[in-house]
């Protein structure tokens, strides 16, 4: 169990992660420190606190957190290394490890090369990945997945519509990270509407990446609405899928709001900001929806997935042990 609350503790770092990335890419502070892997020349962790002002505040603190959080997945990856039965959960706790690396030399690119888009977009999807990554970990070490109280749901419809849902949150993610590092955000400045219409009267990059991430949002919800709609129906009792399920709406219905509301507001920091982490969260949700619906095909791995069974089962008909 205590393996599975770090996992969970690393999953919760890197939410403070996604928000620390999120405040720089809506502050405009990803220059701020203009040098990489140093900070103005200091050591990074030598750097004066005195210096951190302005978006230097929200840069050098991205990297720290970045940092830390990078400190802690090695500590996962060599707990799951020597205290992990399942070989598959390990190499989990390895490829996060390598996606937090290489998430940071990303960071260091996009610095050095002064934001290049396509570099700042796969550093954010990759950033996603990573947290997909530790939200897995976290599923697969705690006692509802090694231990049901009752045989996992085998769905396949569930698991079909599941997983086309998650991957259409993770490209609309994409979509929503070239939009943001296009400086496209605005491209379209009016919502619901587009220019007044349903279309654009003309088009420009900018708009059509703009139009797309709209576009995208109407899909996810549909894939969403379909995918807790199937859950409610054929297995509302099972509490595993139910709970995620509806937090799965409850969050798509944030994520429009707050899309909305950086359009009205003309990108508040706070609320795109939470734009950014909300998509985390949406898509974190639809991941552990996803897993759970594929419970069934891991069962492969008997050593380490058991059934609880209730203690009347091992009672007699006179409330003694048979």
């Amino acid at each position: 169990m205590w393996l599975h609350r770090y996992a969970k503790l690393v999953s919760a770092a890197t939410v403070l992660l996604i928000v620390a990335g999120g405040l720089v890419t809506s502050t405009g502070s990803g220059l701020s420190v203009p040098d990489w892997p140093t900070s103005y020349g200091w050591n990074m962790f030598t750097f004066p606190m005195k210096h951190m002002v302005g978006g230097i505040f929200y840069e050098h603190g991205h990297r720290l957190i970045a940092s830390g959080v990078g400190f802690l997945t090695i500590l996962l990856a060599l707990w799951l290394w020597r205290a992990e039965p399942r070989r598959w959960v390990r190499v989990l706790g390895f490829a996060a490890l390598g996606a937090v690396c290489l998430q940071g030399l990303l960071g260091g690119i996009t610095v050095l090369y002064f934001l290049p888009t396509a570099v700042s977009t796969a550093h954010a999807g990759l950033a996603q990945i990573f947290f997909g990554l530790t939200i897995a970990i976290a599923l697969f070490t705690s006692r509802g997945w090694t231990h049901p109280d009752h045989p996992p749901v085998d769905d396949r419809a569930l698991r079909m519509v599941a997983t086309t849902t998650t991957a259409f949150v993770y490209c609309q993610i994409l979509i929503g990270a070239t939009m943001r590092h296009s400086d496209a955000g605005l491209a379209i400045p009016d919502f619901p509407l587009v220019f007044g219409g349903v279309f654009p009267p003309a088009w420009t990059p900018q708009i059509a990446i703009h139009y797309a991430h709209r576009v995208g949002a109407l899909i996810v919800m549909l894939a969403i609405a379909a995918t807790v709609g199937h859950v409610c129906y054929h297995h509302y009792t099972r509490r595993e899928l139910r709970r995620p399920a509806l937090t799965l709406a409850c969050l798509v219905l944030a994520q429009v709001t707050l899309g909305a509301f950086v359009i009205w507001s003309q990108k508040h920091v706070a609320i795109n900001t939470a734009h950014v982490v909300v998509g985390a969260l949406t898509l974190a949700t639809s991941l552990v929806l996803t897993l759970r619906s594929h419970h069934v095909r891991f069962l492969d791995n008997r050593a380490s997935i058991h059934v609880r069974r209730p203690v009347e089962a091992h009672m007699g008909p006179s409330g003694a042990h048979a």
